[in-house]
């Protein structure tokens, strides 16, 4: 089945569910209306012309139930369903139209030759009532309507030609005043049902676009998959034994082969991180990433942190120094989480200071929250720059002379990271040269870093250190 069959068979199937889950929510709405009009016309015309139309009003509406509940129970309907429904619907239209068509003509026969107010309005209401209510079929809206508007047309005509009325008489006025109703709500069918058919398709295209995006997903699931069972467990035992080799553990490497030792050494960690950001962000995007979520003391975490990323930042001659971390700062997290974070903040400060330059690291409390800033002197960021920043696969300065490479997924990594914490990451441009980029986690409530710190002495520090922003 090609895209414009199955567009055409889901808008079908859906139009049927609309018009019969419709029909049933409006069974005793539709009950109630007829039976006052019903008791309105005993009690002013004739209970027995009242009696059959409700008798015959109660056979149509149960056999447009059943005919809706049998709709409703066919989850996936076929052409053949589809036809059996449709003439099933034909059959209930034809006989509950000719019921309120019959009715209103029996009035204006039995009100005489008059202006016939109560006949011709109660089949303007039973009109507007199906083009509201009926527009998800068009083809049964116009079969009912089409009844109604032989009603419109045989009741003043009648009169017209009984009592052969001049063009003066307001009898004509009647007829005319029919054309001009039959007319607007012909008019106001066709609105409805265009309204309705284009937002079927809109349901329809979104349907498929979302169809197109599971297919997607499904692919990059099965690549990712590849990917961790494929290259990673081999990429991994490559460079180990490159570090190994590095090393000398297989023997001092001759001083030729150092150099190409080193490229490999380097470009498989770069494979290893890529692969591990791929990995990452694909959990994020499922929500199976794990959180083990404890409490962590921040300076011994951030001292960690430095002494872990110092020798990255060695390479490019960048100095990593702590100036501030109050001892009494505890936050509830995931510390190996958080440390991939405060890893991807100070790597990127270290790549993008200039050679000799130093980066600050900082933990303050702002507004009750922890922030841990990383404060870098190097080629700065603007306003303009904050969605690439966090954007998947998105690097800064992607030219040639960029000092190394690098997936351009980690502070988008970073940033849901900090977000499942209920945390901010985030940056500013620093008023000299640089950026200085923060995270800000809730602090561990006071009874709890009393509790882990085990002395309520060590907390007299901590109403110092609260700073506005």
């Amino acid at each position: 089945m090609n895209f414009r069959s199955s567009q055409n068979f889901f808008l079908l199937n859906s139009q049927l569910t609309d018009y019969a889950r419709l029909g049933v929510g409006l069974f005793w709405q539709r009950i109630l209306i007829y039976t006052v009009a019903y008791l309105l016309a005993a009690f002013y015309y004739s209970w027995i012309l009242a009696v059959l139309s409700l008798a015959v009003l109660i056979i149509s509406e149960i056999f447009d139930y059943v005919t809706f509940r049998k709709i409703l129970r066919l989850k996936k309907r076929s052409v053949r369903d589809r036809r059996i429904c449709m003439r099933l619907l034909v059959v209930g239209t034809v006989l509950s139209a000719l019921n309120i068509a019959g009715f209103a003509i029996s009035i204006a026969i039995l009100q005489g030759h008059t202006t016939h107010f109560m006949s011709l309005f109660f089949l303007l209401a039973a009109a507007i009532f199906a083009t509201i209510n009926n527009y998800q079929l068009p083809f049964i809206l116009y079969l009912r309507l089409a009844i109604y508007f032989f009603s419109f047309v045989f009741i003043p005509v009648y009169d017209i030609v009984a009592t052969a009325a001049p063009l003066s008489s307001d009898l004509w006025v009647q007829f005319f005043t029919s054309l001009f109703v039959m007319f607007f709500i012909a008019d106001s069918a066709r609105v409805s049902t265009a309204l309705y058919r284009k937002t079927l398709q809109q349901k329809d295209n979104i349907r498929h676009k979302e169809d197109k995006t599971k297919a997607a997903y499904a692919a990059k699931s099965e690549f990712l998959a590849m990917v961790n069972h494929e290259l990673r467990t081999p990429l991994t035992s490559i460079k180990g034994s490159l570090d190994l080799m590095a090393l000398g553990a297989y023997g001092v490497v001759p001083e030729r082969m150092e150099k190409a030792v080193e490229i490999a050494q380097r470009n498989t960690a770069r494979l290893h991180l890529l692969i591990n950001d791929l990995l990452d962000l694909q959990k994020l995007d499922s929500g199976r990433m794990s959180f083990h979520f404890e409490m962590v003391h921040i300076r011994l975490f951030l001292e960690q942190i430095i002494a872990l990323n110092r020798p990255f930042a060695d390479r490019f001659h960048v100095h990593l120094v702590l100036v501030s971390a109050p001892q009494t700062l505890l936050v509830r997290a995931d510390e190996v989480r958080l440390e991939q974070v405060l890893s991807n903040m100070l790597s990127n400060a270290a790549k993008f200071s200039h050679s000799g330059d130093t980066v600050v690291v900082r933990a303050t409390v702002v507004n009750d929250c922890l922030r841990i800033e990383v404060i870098d002197s190097g080629i700065g960021l603007s306003e303009e720059h904050r969605n690439k920043v966090f954007d998947e696969f998105s690097q800064l300065d992607s030219s040639d002379r960029r000092k190394i490479g690098g997936p351009g997924l980690g502070m988008n990594i970073s940033r849901r990271i900090v977000d499942a914490h209920n945390g901010v990451l985030d940056y500013y441009a620093n008023v000299g040269p640089g950026t200085t980029f923060y995270v800000e986690l809730p602090l561990a409530p006071a009874e709890v870093v009393e509790e882990a710190l085990g002395s309520q002495d060590d907390l007299v520090d901590l109403p110092n250190l609260r700073v506005e922003t």
